[in-house]
Parts: structure tokens; sequence; C-alpha cells
């Protein structure tokens, strides 16, 4: 099941009754909102030849409080629908090649403070609580949320008794996996754009059998909210064809500590058998764990030798 975008919805419920001007903007936006996101309202009305005030007055036209709120709302449109080239073409077009590294750093830094304004403490709350009363836990995340899900998979295998990470090597093997899951399960699903249809399907499908639902998602206006009972946003944006997730990461970090303070001792128990376990069968081995101390030993026994 998919959903139209707001913003594009509006514009088809309104476009009847606006004015000359107004549909222009409209024809113009539907072919070039990846262009149209980062116009000014000044650059916009004469790009398609109408006033500036002419393109205000449409924002409010459309719904929206005024031209920041809905650039904001093209702002969505665009991490939705760009595909990879197009990403390319309007980074490369906003990023000089000296200026990557700061630029980079510095939009995640925004994206963390962006999630921290905005972020529901009810929604987080209720999903810790979820968790800890689901008898399994179910963690979904495909293509390049899949490092997402198999770092919360590991932490949560620490707190929680029964954490399955689904494999999502095809649809079939998603709906396998997930045949058993009902009313007494929670199901974590993170998807940020481009949306996976996978991950929807599965959400929908843990939904149907009355399971709990949790997103980690970029928007209340992601797809992946329609089946959800608790959302947990993180800002996500794009940088060429990689996609900012170190919002959605320190989402993930703060949960599980939430969770951990929770079942404080049982995490402590489930550590000390671990670190029992890890040194009958050296897990870690000396090399690994003290390369440089080993190094700078042998270098001393050499110096005594010649001494």
């Amino acid at each position: 099941m998919t959903t139209k975008n707001e913003l594009l919805s509006r514009l088809d419920q309104k476009y009847p009754k606006l004015s000359k001007g107004q549909k222009k903007l409209t024809d113009y936006i539907r072919e070039n909102y990846d262009k149209a996101a980062f116009f000014t309202a000044s650059k916009l009305g004469e790009t398609v030849g109408v006033s500036e005030s002419t393109v205000v007055r449409f924002a409010t036209q459309l719904g929206y409080q005024g031209y920041p709120e809905f650039q904001k709302a093209l702002g969505e449109l665009v991490r939705t629908k760009l595909n990879s080239i197009q990403r390319m073409e309007v980074t490369y077009g906003r990023i000089a090649q000296g200026e990557i590294l700061g630029s980079v750093l510095q939009s995640d830094i925004e994206k963390i403070k962006m999630t921290m304004e905005s972020v529901d403490e009810h929604a987080f709350q209720l999903a810790v609580d979820t968790i800890l009363k689901a008898k399994k836990v179910y963690i979904i995340g495909i293509r390049s949320c899949a490092p997402l899900a198999s770092f919360l998979a590991f932490y949560l295998n620490l707190i929680c008794d029964n954490v399955v990470s689904v494999h999502t090597n095809s649809a079939s093997e998603i709906f396998e996996q997930l045949i058993r899951i009902d009313e007494n399960d929670v199901i974590v699903g993170i998807s940020f754009p481009r949306y996976s249809m996978r991950t929807l399907k599965a959400l929908e499908f843990a939904s149907n059998r009355r399971a709990k639902v949790i997103t980690i998602t970029d928007s209340i206006h992601s797809p992946m909210t329609i089946y959800s009972s608790c959302n947990l946003i993180a800002r996500s944006d794009m940088a060429s064809i990689v996609d900012s997730l170190v919002a959605p990461l320190s989402v993930i970090n703060a949960l599980v500590v939430a969770l951990c303070m929770k079942k404080q001792d049982e995490v402590i128990k489930t550590l000390e058998m671990l670190e029992d376990i890890w040194d009958e069968y050296q897990v870690y081995s000396r090399d690994e764990l003290e390369p440089v101390e080993d190094e700078v030993r042998l270098k001393q026994e050499e110096e005594a030798e010649k001494d």
C-alpha cells in the first residue's frame, strides 16, 4: 500500500479553484519540485513568471501558514521522491568540493539538533514500555537501514530474551519469519527515504495480526507511520547518494540505554556471564586487546637484551 505525498494531494484538491498564476506554480512544482525546494519565494516567482506575493498567497491557499512551512513540505517531497542520480545532482549543486567534509559534518549536527527540538518524550517512553512487555521483539530494516537494524538487534539481544532480526533477502522470506507474530509481540520497523516497500508490507502484515508496531523514521508523514502505534522521529537528509543516519542512530542509542536502565540487574548478570564466556573461549585475544602495549613490551625486551 502506498500513500500520496501530502503536498501533492493538496495540489490536486485545490487545483480547480486556483488562479491562473497559481496554476502555473502548481504545474512547475509538479515537474521541478527538486529545484523548487531550494528556491526563495522571490526566486520561485521569478522562475515561474509570477510575483512574490502570488507565491506567498499560493502557499496559504494550499493550507500552509506561510512560505517557510510550504517550503518544508517541498523538502519532504524531495526526500521521498528523488532518485539516487537526482540526489547527486542536487547535492553537487550546493556543496563546493573543498567544503564537503565540513558541510556534511555540520549537516549531521543540525539533524541531531532538529531531532532534539522535536522529540516526543511520550512516544519514546511508550516504545520502551512496549518493548519491555513484548513476548518477542522483531526488528526490520532494509538496504541503508540494515546496519541500524543490526545494531539495535545486537544490543536488544543483551536486554531481552526473544529478539528476532528479520532477514530481508526476499519478500517471501520476510513473511515466513513473521508467520507466528501476534498481539503479544512487537515489531520495530526502520525506514527513511526512499522508503522501503518491503518494510512497509512487513509492518502491515504485523499490524493485521494485532502486533504492536514501532517505527523509527524521519517524519510523521512517512508511510511507515500508517500501521504504527508509536513513532520515533529522527531527522534524516541526503548527502549525495548517502543517507544521513546519524540522528536515527542516536535515537536508537537512547532507546537501548533507556531499556538497560529499566532492566539494569538483568543486563549486569548477562554481561558478567558473557565476560566469563569470552575469557573461557578466548573471544578477545591479547593481541586484539593490547596491540600497542605488546609492541612497547617487545621493544623494551629488545633494548634489555642489547644492554
